[in-house]
Order: structure tokens, then sequence, then C-alpha cells
């Protein structure tokens, strides 16, 4: 009798095993090679693919949110009409800054971005460029201009990939990846066209060169990246613009 289950243990289930092994590999249902990526990713997101063990040179993991937050949402989707930028953050540069419009129009005010009022810009959500603009001054968008027009601390190329954070009066906030700097825009009636011309969401921070209106302008283009919710109190910093004119 023991004779009889040790037979069983060593020959009858490792042979039922194996043959069941074989069934599922046929039908799909096991595979070999590195582990499979758990759950689909965000809508629009490639499916994982699998890649046999020995070449993973040619895997490209899906771009994915971080968790908790949401892709961008689609220009075609319900949005709120009365949506504004409310307060621009690039923590990387010290720069955190309440938004407002401005209220002298013959001088920007102080201590605050201000963004640009057009019928073909928009605001953070609508599929369209948003401009933001702030004075080259200690405590507003200087670390700007002191990196793509003094070329300090790395230059230009030292911003590439920094996240800017647009917050908004619907309690969300806009998260963007600068891609491209236009350190010495000319100062005519045309340093908007940039902004006019793209056909996607962009956001634009402007920031001045020189004393006076007539140098030239720096641009600083950001990409989206994902966008997520905020408390109240963080999309709503109290303005205290200053005259500075």
């Amino acid at each position: 009798m023991r004779r009889f289950g040790n037979a069983l243990r060593e020959r009858v289930i490792p042979a039922l095993l194996t043959a069941a092994g074989v069934t599922l590999l046929a039908a799909g249902l096991l595979q070999y090679g590195s582990p499979a990526l758990a759950g689909p990713g965000p809508a629009g997101s490639p499916s994982p693919t699998a890649v046999p063990s020995d070449d993973l040179s040619a895997y490209v993991p899906p771009s994915l949110p971080p968790i908790g937050a949401s892709p961008l949402p689609s220009p075609s989707a319900s949005l709120d009409p009365q949506r504004v930028a409310t307060r621009v953050v690039i923590e990387s540069l010290g720069i955190d800054l309440p938004i407002i419009v401005q209220p002298n129009p013959a001088y920007p005010s102080c201590n605050v971005a201000m963004y640009y009022q057009d019928p073909r810009l928009g605001q953070p959500g609508s599929g369209r460029s948003i401009y933001l603009y702030a004075h080259a001054r200690v405590g507003m968008f200087y670390p700007l201009y002191e990196r793509a027009t003094l070329g300090r601390h790395g230059g230009q190329s030292s911003l590439i990939g920094l996240r800017v954070d647009v917050y908004t009066s619907d309690d969300q906030v806009y998260h963007y990846e600068i891609s491209q700097v236009r350190p010495r825009v000319k100062a005519d009636s045309h340093f908007l066209d940039g902004a006019f011309a793209v056909k996607h969401e962009t956001l634009w921070l402007q920031t001045s060169t020189g004393p006076n209106g007539s140098y030239p302008k720096l641009q600083v283009l950001a990409d989206p990246i994902f966008v997520e919710g905020a408390t109240h109190a963080a999309a709503h910093p109290k303005p205290h613009p200053v005259n500075c004119a």
C-alpha cells in the first residue's frame, strides 16, 4: 500500500501536472518570459506588450500619470466656463504667485502674475495656449530671467524639464513641464503670434529682459502632463498686487 502511494506521488501526479501545463500553454493561458503588467493603463495608453525574457530592449512601458491623478481632459470634454488660473508655482525655482487680471492697463502690477486676455487664448484645460506674465523681479519671474537671459545656474538648459503647477478657480491644479525657452522675442505687435498659432494646450510664461517695454520678451513654453484636485485654500491665494510703475 505504501509503495502504491509513493508511485502515485512520484509518477502519476507529476505526469498529470505536466499534461495540464501543456494544455494551458497551448490555450494561451500561461506565458513564459517577463511578467505582464497588471491591469489596463489609462484611456488612450498603449496595451502592455509581452516581451520574450531574453529581449527586454524592445519593451517600452506605457506612460502613466501619478497615482491619484488624471490625464488632462480633452478640449471637447465638458469644462467649467468660469475656470481661470489663480496661482502659478515653479517649486524648484522658488516661484509662487497669485494670478490676477492686470488691474493697471498701463503697467503690470508687482507681487502677482497675470494672464493675458484674448479670445484666441484659453485657460487651463481649454486645449489652447494659456499666457501668463510677471516682472523679472526677485520674488516674481526673476529666476526665469536669471537662467535664460543671464545664463546663470546652468542657463537655459537647466529650465527644460522643470514642472510648472497652475491652480484654477475650480480647485484643480494643472501640471506642465517646460519644453522650450525663447530668450529674446522681439517686443512688437507680433510677440503673441506663436501662442495664437498653437493648436493644442501649451502654457506660456513671459517676463521682461530690460527696464522698459522696448526690450525683448523672454518666453518659456511648457506642455501639459496631468491634472488633479487641489484644496480650496491652495487654489485661492490672497493676491496683494503692488503698483510698481
